[in-house]
This record gives structure tokens, sequence and C-alpha cells, in this order.
């Protein structure tokens, strides 16, 4: 049996490479204001891959993704063990552009810092009288340079992605750019009025796309996960305060709340985070996770 050795290793997920393809494993890592935390949230990984799979497939309409199989059978004999199997994406080889590409359809967290300080949003001015996590008029498209794992993400503006894509792929930038906003604001608006419907307001999430051998844009990374996004019920939705949350920021704010923490999470709290992740991943594709 070959042994495969990750090529990258991210906050959340590994990569091998396979030759003609590579395998994102997520695993069961967790982390907060760009650094890991001490513990690790069973089942996790799985949860992530898995609903990262539902959305893949939903937007396949929209812009084809980097996604070839979640089944194990398909991948190496190396990785058809328990630790691979349901967190664990056969996906294709694709060049990524240095973007992160940002929507928000409501106004929370840094955004409503922002706005709060001068009536912005990464650069785009809102309309007076928002209130905090209300929903904007419609969603704005705020993408960020991707930091390397212990930096953080800087907020950019549209133009200067065009300059951030010109300079790494002459004659093609204004192109990039403007089909990584076409498509991330596509994704969002179908992917947050399906998630309304089921009960779950989309408050913003990330996206990253790269390039096929042929230059097409391609989706890629991780879609749509709790670790990506903000989740908040739409039951008891109500603006003018911050929102209970399926995602991690459960976790976040216990950090915030206890800043002597270390970045060591209690097991009550891990608990309600993997418990927030299930109900999430059930709720949007109506499938038990167990």
């Amino acid at each position: 049996m070959i042994e495969f050795k990750p090529v990258k290793e991210g906050k959340v997920r590994e990569i091998y490479d396979i030759g003609d393809s590579l395998i994102m494993t997520a695993t069961d890592r967790i982390s907060a204001f760009d650094v890991i935390l001490k513990n690790k949230v069973t089942d996790k990984g799985a949860i992530l891959t898995q609903m990262s799979k539902f959305w893949f497939d939903f937007t396949a309409d929209i812009v084809p993704n980097h996604m070839i199989s979640v089944d194990v059978k398909d991948m190496p004999e190396f990785f058809q063990r328990d630790e691979f199997d349901g967190n664990s994406m056969k996906c294709r080889k694709l060049k990524m552009l240095p973007v992160e590409c940002i929507v928000r359809g409501y106004i929370t967290g840094s955004g409503w810092a922002g706005y709060q300080k001068d009536g912005t949003v990464c650069g785009i001015r809102l309309p007076k009288g928002l209130q905090e996590s209300e929903k904007l008029p419609e969603p704005i498209y705020t993408p960020s340079t991707k930091a390397e794992i212990g930096d953080h993400d800087e907020n950019v503006s549209y133009e200067k992605t065009i300059d951030i894509l010109e300079k790494q792929f002459p004659g093609k930038g204004e192109e990039y750019a403007l089909k990584l906003k076409e498509y991330t604001l596509a994704l969002y608006n179908k992917c947050a009025s399906y998630a309304l419907e089921k009960g779950i307001i989309i408050a913003d999430t990330k996206f990253e796309f790269g390039l096929d051998e042929e230059g097409n844009v391609i989706l890629g990374d991780e879609m749509l996960t709790p670790d990506s996004s903000r989740f908040w019920p739409l039951a008891g939705y109500q603006p003018g305060k911050s929102q209970p949350s399926y995602d991690k920021q459960f976790a976040r704010d216990w950090l915030k709340e206890n800043p002597d923490s270390d970045y060591l999470l209690p097991e009550d709290v891990i608990e309600k985070t993997v418990d927030k992740y299930k109900e999430a991943f059930e709720l949007l594709t109506g499938k038990s996770f167990d």
C-alpha cells in the first residue's frame, strides 16, 4: 500500500496529492480568530465535507466545482480507512486564485463594527440607520486577500482584486475579478434563498475559486459550511442585537468572554458546538447526520 503525507496543511484541512487529483480531508480541528484551538470537535470534519458535497451538487448549474467524489472507494487504498471515511473529498487539481470571495447579506461581525465607525463595510457605504444583524438592501461583495496561518486576511476593494489578479494573470485580471464577483453573488443568492425556506439565515459566507488547465474559473475549497459562514435560526430572528448561531460563532463568543482561556474550550462548549453543526446539516440537507 502506498502511503501519502499531506502536501499542505491548513487550519482545518489537509491536502494530499495523489497524482491526477487531490484528496482534501477536513479534520476535527477548529479555528477562531485565525488561531487553531487546542481542542478537536468530534465529527466536525465529516459534517463539513458532507455539507460541502450537498452545496456543490446544489449549485453545479451556476459554476463548475472541484468535487469528484466523497466515497473512499474512489480513492487510493491508503484512504480507505475509518479516519478518512466521510471527511475526505477527491478533488480536481486547480490553480487557486489569491482572493477570498466574501459576501454579506446581513450586517454583523466586523461589518457591523465598521459600519458603527464610519457608515461603511469594507469601504462600501451603506444606508444610515441600519441595526445590528439587519438584512442589507442587497448582498454586498467584500473580497479579501488570503492569509497564511497566523496572519490576518486583508479586506480589499473589488478594484484591488483586479490589480491582484492582473499581476498574476496578465490580460485576465478584469475578466477573472468580474467572474469571481458574479459567481459569488449568484451562489449566495440561490443558497441563501433555499436556506431561508429551511429555517436558516445565511448572514455571510466566503468562497474560493481556482482555474482548471483550460483557464476556466472553478469553485474549490469548502462551501457554505459552519466554518466559512454565519448561520442563524430564522425562528426568533430580530434585528438590533447579535443572533444565536448554528456555526462556530458559539465558540468565538465563548473565547471573547474568556480572554484568558489560552484557546482551550471546555467540554460543554465543544458539545454544544458540534450539536449546532449537526443541526444545521440536518435542517439544510433534510438528512440525519448519524
